[in-house]
């Protein structure tokens, strides 16, 4: 069974949303560690409310980025970790990690990449007056939400939105998304093919086929 590493920094709804498939039996996985670059992330409380080991580690105990990150590497692989899920982590990922974990760390960011990459994705789509926007969930590199993308989801924008409002409803979507796109990578429906993403389970038209199809 696959066992899943959790980055987080703060409250972890997105975690919140993977345990809650997981124990439904959506996916077939199992999370080993949390990891929080913050002592006083709510994602630690559902941890513990779940029995998942959470271990904090900061950047100001180790000397440099790439130590860091290979020290959270280490601490997963000797979990027998093979997905890294980065669920509200707020730092870019370094290449301690990355190089231990090519193509198996994926993110969830609050826009349609490639616009709005960076902090404030839903900030930058309200100042920019889009009419739609959405969530991607894509695969970690060295750049800032620059990997390959997995899966998207749109929502409408409303002439009234703020960013509390738009970044509530694009929190519905990644619920949904993220949680498949994870039980796609524990089945082996995905491949990657240069940047691009296959799905095994895609339609024709390139759309992601419903769970219960099939």
């Amino acid at each position: 069974m696959l066992k899943i590493g959790v980055l987080a920094s703060g409250r972890g709804s997105n975690f919140q949303s993977i345990l809650d498939r997981i124990e439904s039996g959506f996916i077939k996985a199992e999370i080993a560690i949390l990891i929080t670059d913050k002592p006083d992330a709510y994602a630690i409380e559902r941890a513990k409310n779940h029995g998942i080991e959470s271990l904090v580690m900061q950047p100001r105990d180790f000397d440099g980025k790439n130590l860091y990150y290979g020290a959270i590497a280490s601490e997963l692989k000797k979990r027998g970790v093979g997905l890294v899920v980065l669920a509200g982590f707020m730092r870019v990922v370094g290449k301690g990690l990355i190089d231990s974990y090519p193509n198996k760390i994926m993110n969830i960011h609050p826009a349609l990449l490639p616009s709005f990459p960076g902090l404030h994705g839903q900030r930058d789509a309200v100042d920019y007056g889009v009419k739609v926007s959405g969530c991607t969930v894509h695969f970690v590199d060295e750049g800032v939400d620059t990997g390959p993308i997995i899966a998207q989801a749109a929502v409408p924008c409303h002439d009234d939105d703020t960013e509390d409002t738009l970044s509530a409803r694009i929190l519905k979507k990644e619920h949904e998304i993220y949680p498949l796109a994870i039980k796609l990578f524990s089945e082996g429906m995905i491949s990657l093919d240069g940047r691009t993403v296959r799905l095994k389970c895609s339609k024709p038209d390139g759309t992601l086929m419903n769970p219960a199809e099939g």
